[in-house]
């Protein structure tokens, strides 16, 4: 009498049911004074980021993941304290 069919040894792999999602094409300027633009609202808009980072990173000093915070400050302050000496 037949007991039924053997177990397989390993799951069929997982199919994938969504396609997969591509970001947003940027594309690059040609004309000199666009080029220029573009690399002025490049370096501003790292300045923003570094200097919000900065902000942020003071105003939450107890979370350490943050560079810039309480700890990175008392660690500037003790090499000043050393140089002083």
């Amino acid at each position: 009498m037949a007991q039924g069919q053997i177990k397989k040894s390993k799951a069929p792999a997982p199919k994938v049911t969504q396609r997969k999602q591509t970001g947003a094409r940027v594309i690059k300027p040609r004309k000199a004074a666009a080029v220029k633009q573009q690399k002025m609202k490049k370096k501003h808009s790292a300045g923003l980021t570094a200097v919000t980072e900065k902000s942020l990173a003071s105003k939450a000093g107890h979370l350490e993941m943050l560079s810039g915070g309480k700890k990175d400050r008392l660690a500037r302050d003790a090499k000043k304290d050393v140089r002083k000496k």
